[in-house]
This record gives C-alpha cells, structure tokens and sequence, in this order.
C-alpha cells in the first residue's frame, strides 16, 4: 500500500472512531410523531438530550431515549480507554425515514369502507465527539 492511501486511510479510521452510530428499525410510531421529539434532541450535548427524552411526556421519546443509550454504548465499545464526560458527545444527526404499512380496512356506513394505514418508522442516530484531541 502506498504512503498516500495508508495515510488517507490511516485519517479515515480516526474519524470513524469518533462517530458512532444506532439504529432503530419498524418502529411502530408515525414518522411525523417521531421527528417532533427527533428535532427536540438533535445538535445537542448527550447529557442534555437524556434529559430532554427522560421529562418528555410522547411516547416517542421512549423510544429515542433507548436508542440514544444504545448509541452511547457502541460510542464505548469503540472507545474503551476514553471517557464520555472527556469525549464531549453531541447528537450529531438523527433520521427519520419512513418504513413499512400496516394496510388496514374498516368498514363504513352503507357498505364502503376506510383505508387505515399504520405506519412505521426508521431512525438512525449518530454521536459525535467534539473533543478531537484522543488518541
């Protein structure tokens, strides 16, 4: 391997070390409920995001709070000698994308009936560590 791709490479593998990443799949939440509670945490510091999905009062940040925990752990997992108070960790970025539907009929006066789509959701989120100084 060449001395400019290792380098490269080499630059790559300490900026993936500083992201880590969650994701939470089928969850059974309108994409638009969950993106009122995603817009609420993203930008913000982890220990302010915990407590923002901790005292939410939507159901959807339940769901968000479980998966801004599990973020945290892989964040560990790959940083095992660093502390998360050092890191300085902020919610770097969370998508909500649309995921499958649940097609439903109901039944409606003079024998019609009514299309219910159950939605679901996707998100992904990713941590960041601000501070750059680790090794």
């Amino acid at each position: 391997m060449g001395v400019r791709k290792r380098q490269m490479a080499e630059r790559i593998k300490a900026e993936k070390k500083q992201v880590a990443f969650a994701k939470l799949n089928n969850c059974p939440t309108s994409p638009r409920k969950m993106r009122l509670v995603a817009d609420l945490v993203r930008g913000v510091q982890v220990e302010k995001a915990l407590a923002i999905l901790k005292f939410n009062q939507k159901e959807a940040s339940k769901r968000l709070e479980t998966l801004l925990l599990s973020a945290i752990a892989n964040w560990q997992a790959k940083n095992e000698e660093a502390s998360i108070e050092d890191a300085d960790l902020i919610v770097k970025e969370v998508r909500v994308d649309g995921g499958s539907m649940l097609k439903r009929l109901r039944p409606a006066p003079q024998g019609r009936a009514h299309r219910i789509r159950k939605r679901s959701n996707h998100v992904t989120m990713v941590l960041e560590s601000n501070n750059n100084t680790q090794s």
